[in-house]
């Protein structure tokens, strides 16, 4: 075994044997998706799993949430009529989605819903028994459910709960800081990971398999509604040259950025006023939306629009409700000034009768015909209140600073439809890691993802990887070799010209700059040559840390740092070819459709080619750049349903071929 050395946090090198302990499925990661992925894994037999994680309460799921967060499922109410291969379908639609997938989703909506519900999750439902719903963004049917603004929350409490009754291990205080693979015929194999533990010391987990748990990546982004303790680790799989797809493909929205939320639904169906202040928050106030607006009662209609059209999205930018996201950005990121919701002011000119039928008509539904914002809000969801109080926050003595912030991203990790890497076997990307959405996809489609893919992922591990094929000297030879080298990295940081705070600020505020919501080729031509020569610099130099504590962000800094310029790598190339405004982005080119006739001409569109919906971004990293692809997506694939059949193969484990 190889002699490794710690960073003591007087800075003086110790030397110290790297310990290697071996498990048969390690779970990196303890949000809804890894949970649910041990769980699963235990139920189907494998009774030698470990879950590692920074901690039960860090991860985005359960951290995060909206004013009603959305769980979206196969409907099971009422006389509408839904099927798997409808609700594929509805996925399918979204653009640039494999077929398999979306079918596997939807074939699995039902079983991962009611299982949540039989762990004790209080879904709504009808004294008959039936879920009920109702229809989120880009869906045709009533199948989106919520228990409130904590419904992944309690998913993870309840998925706790369930992976304690069944007594699988649990490591906490544990930052990942490689995943380790080995050659494995012509192709690579997961092998375990190394991670730096509570007391800063590297160790290595080897296992024969690896559910890859580890959220979006949240740690990019300067403005960001993740929680601030999640970062994510993508990057991890990326430095182990792990395919990706649909890497362009983020979500973003408006969110308060004090407490991080999403200021989606009631927030904005109560129509609160938009005011922005200087840069000390406070002097030169201004109701700044009034100046794209000829009419306070369109204005007033187009905040309402915004509760149900939460994310940006190119299609609602000419002449719909994603122009405020537009103004919000100028205010901020151009003008340099803070936005904030003021719930105890109406809009100035805010009158019922001038407002559209649409908003008029909910509001009087929902009974919300209090006279101010914050009376509305209390009256349709109290909850929404109290939650911002919970944090410190009264949102009816101040106003709330928000901004336009990375949400979600739809793209990820490439998997196959048993959730295993398309190019590194025993690897199974779960959550929001794993990119198996498309350009749309339905609010919530996120939650039934995420519980299905520690469905696909447990099944297919105990059918086909149940035994044990992991070489153990080859495993223990790549620990070692990956420890000796983060060691000899560790051992650069104090020189190095740069903090891991300094590094993270540069690629934040370039990622917010040129790969987020706003996109310009011009921009991204600059971004990405200075992206790569920031890792280049990193990996050369390493990053100073102030002591041991700070290893673990140094190290992560490392891998986002990486993640950056492949997600930046990857945006460019889809500019590049052609793509145009799709999604949650738009491109800006000179050429392009003008997007208010008050903006000046550099705020003009350039139009989506919807060829591309048809075909999937693949992204295979390398160690100083990337290589894109476009491929065909796959289609929904048309099963022989016939029973007899059907049970045949499932008997013989065909199914897993």
């Amino acid at each position: 075994m190889s002699v490794i050395h710690r960073v003591a946090s007087a800075g003086v090198a110790e030397p110290a044997n790297i310990p290697i302990s071996w498990v048969h499925t390690l779970v990196v990661g303890s949000g809804a998706a890894g949970l649910n992925a041990a769980v699963q894994l235990r139920a189907c037999g494998v009774e030698d799993l470990l879950i590692i994680t920074e901690g039960l309460d860090k991860g985005t799921s359960i951290n995060t949430g909206s004013d009603k967060q959305t769980y979206y499922k196969l409907s099971l109410c009422g006389r509408e009529a839904d099927s798997p291969q409808l609700l594929a379908e509805t996925y399918f639609s979204g653009g640039s989605m494999h077929g398999d997938l979306a079918l596997v989703e939807a074939s699995l909506s039902a079983r991962a819903f009611l299982h949540l519900v039989n762990l004790g999750v209080q879904f709504p439902r009808d004294r008959f028994g039936q879920f009920v719903g109702y229809k989120t963004d880009h869906d045709p049917r009533q199948r989106a459910t919520s228990i409130g603004p904590y419904t992944s929350r309690q998913m993870c409490q309840a998925l706790i709960r369930q992976a304690e009754r069944l007594q699988i291990p649990v490591r906490q205080q544990c930052n990942v800081v490689r995943l380790l693979t080995v050659d494995e015929g012509a192709g690579r194999r997961a092998a375990g990971v190394v991670l730096l533990d509570q007391r800063s010391q590297l160790e290595a987990i080897c296992a024969e398999n690896v559910v890859f748990a580890v959220g979006g990546p949240g740690g990019l982004y300067r403005t960001s509604v993740y929680p601030a303790v999640h970062t994510g680790a993508i990057g991890l799989a990326l430095l182990a040259g792990a395919a990706a797809q649909n890497l362009p493909e983020s979500q973003y929205g408006l969110a308060s950025v004090g407490f991080r939320w999403n200021v989606s639904g009631s927030y904005m169906q109560v129509i609160p006023r938009f005011i922005s202040t200087a840069a000390d928050g406070r002097s030169d106030q201004r109701e700044f939306l009034r100046d794209y607006f000829a009419d306070d009662g369109q204005l007033c209609s187009m905040v309402f629009l915004k509760g149900y059209q939460w994310p940006f999205d190119a299609r609602k930018v000419l002449g719909g409700s994603s122009l405020i996201d537009i103004l919000v950005y100028i205010e901020t990121e151009q003008r340099g000034r803070r936005v904030f919701l003021d719930f105890r002011c109406n809009p100035t000119g805010f009158q019922w009768e001038r407002l559209s039928a649409e908003a008029r008509d909910y509001l009087l539904r929902c009974g919300a015909t209090q006279q101010l914002p914050i009376e509305r809000l209390r009256h349709m969801n109290p909850g929404a209140v109290e939650l911002y109080a919970e944090h410190g926050i009264d949102i009816s003595a101040e106003p709330l600073e928000i901004a336009v912030c990375a949400q979600h991203n739809n793209g990820g990790l490439a998997a196959n439809c048993w959730w295993e890497s398309v190019n590194i076997k025993h690897l199974f990307p779960v959550g929001e890691v794993n990119g198996s959405h498309g350009v749309y996809r339905p609010g919530g489609a996120a939650l039934n993802a995420g519980q299905v893919g520690g469905f696909r992922a447990a099944e297919f591990i105990a059918n086909r990887y149940a035994g044990w094929t992991l070489r153990r000297d080859a495993a223990r030879q790549a620990a070692v070799a990956a420890s000796d080298e983060l060691w000899a990295w560790l051992a650069r940081c104090p020189s190095a010209a740069l903090s891991w705070q300094q590094h993270r600020q540069q690629f934040r505020q370039r990622m917010s700059a040129a790969g987020a919501h706003i996109r310009r080729l011009e921009a991204l031509d600059r971004a990405v040559p200075e992206a790569w020569q920031q890792f280049r610099q990193l990996r050369q130099e390493g990053c100073r840390y102030n002591a041991a504590e700070e290893m673990a962000e140094a190290l992560r800094t490392f891998h986002l740092c990486y993640a950056q310029a492949v997600y930046l790598d990857a945006i460019r190339f889809a500019l590049q070819s052609g793509v145009g405004s799709r999604g949650s982005a738009i491109v800006l080119h000179q050429q392009g459709l003008p997007i208010h006739d008050r903006l000046d001409d550099t705020w003009r569109m350039q139009p989506e080619d919807e060829s591309f919906r048809q075909k999937v971004l693949e992204t295979h990293p390398m160690p100083d750049s990337a290589e894109h692809r476009w491929t065909p997506r796959r289609e929904i694939p048309q099963t022989d349903l016939w029973f007899e059949t059907t049970w045949a193969d499932f008997r013989a484990g065909r199914i897993y071929d």
